[in-house]
């Protein structure tokens, strides 16, 4: 099988020749030397993929990349260390509200495969909780058909886990990283659309699973976090204060750097502490976003 290199330089000459178009040309429109288009046509050149585009496009070509993740042989594709931190963090807090709680859930309909990060489910109110971890944002897009077809998908797989849900919520729970907020300020307008509930209203809804909550829910996390006041707000809620993280690298180096930037709270306990949840009718407490 010839390589991209091979394919593409082959291509290009025939393509070339097909339009009556000398090297010199193509240079031209490309904006480059003719020599370049020689050795490009000769194997002798390797051109970066920017290049590539603009060769194809000086000569009318399409071309498509189709990238395909490895095949693993069993499980879930292998998810990176700070994602996984972030989804064990979260698992904790929501089990210490007394919630039920199930990480890595399987979901199949058809040829789409998936895994839901967290599935929550408080059996007083029959609300099952579909948490999304996010470490950054990527594809925007993406993420929204992302949880809408969890939404979908997670009815089932709570029959499975033995729960009978009677609604479903969706939250985004994204690292807390000056590098996350740069994307919520730029895309603020979009975000306020497709995840309409601030970090405040979660915190209410988790401490009273049974409260009326509109839209899906968006807020912050710093998975190195002792405060009670777990939850932290972005932009969109009026927050102004450092986040704990510049970007995805620095929350990613070891545990012990990282906490050592977080603020200290010492009047807060160092752990969180279990809540004896009162009946559906007389459930309430403050708020727990910061």
């Amino acid at each position: 099988m010839p390589t991209l290199q091979v394919s593409f330089a082959r291509m290009c000459f025939e393509t070339r020749i097909a339009l009556d178009l000398t090297q010199q040309q193509v240079a031209d429109r490309v904006g480059v030397s003719r020599s370049y288009i020689a050795k490009v046509e000769r194997e002798t050149a390797d051109p970066a993929l920017s290049m590539v585009e603009r060769i194809a496009e000086a000569l009318g070509l399409g071309i498509t990349f189709d990238f395909r993740p490895p095949r693993f042989p069993v499980g879930r594709p292998i998810r990176d260390a700070l994602h996984a931190r972030c989804s064990a963090y979260v698992d904790r807090r929501l089990r210490a509200l007394g919630l039920n709680t199930a990480r890595e859930v399987e979901i199949v309909h058809g040829a789409s495969h998936g895994w839901i990060d967290i599935l929550a489910f408080d059996p007083v109110s029959g609300t099952l909780l579909v948490i999304e971890i996010k470490t950054r944002f990527d594809d925007l897009g993406a993420l929204e058909r992302q949880v809408s077809w969890y939404e979908r998908m997670a009815w089932q797989a709570a029959r499975r886990l033995g729960w009978r849900p009677r609604r479903v919520v969706s939250l985004v729970l994204a690292l807390a990283s000056d590098e996350v907020e740069s994307v919520v300020r730029v895309h603020r307008d979009v975000f306020r659309l497709a995840f309409p509930v601030r970090a405040a209203k979660v915190a209410a809804m988790l401490l009273d699973p049974s409260s009326a909550i509109s839209g899906r829910g968006l807020a912050l996390i710093d998975p190195a976090s002792r405060r009670r006041h777990w939850l932290i707000g972005t932009s969109l809620d009026g927050r102004r204060s450092r986040l704990p993280y510049r970007d995805y690298a620095d929350a990613a180096r070891p545990a012990a750097s990282s906490m050592a930037r977080a603020p200290a709270d010492t009047n807060e306990p160092s752990e969180p502490r279990p809540m004896n949840r009162k009946p559906m009718s007389s459930r309430g407490g403050r708020a727990t976003a910061s």
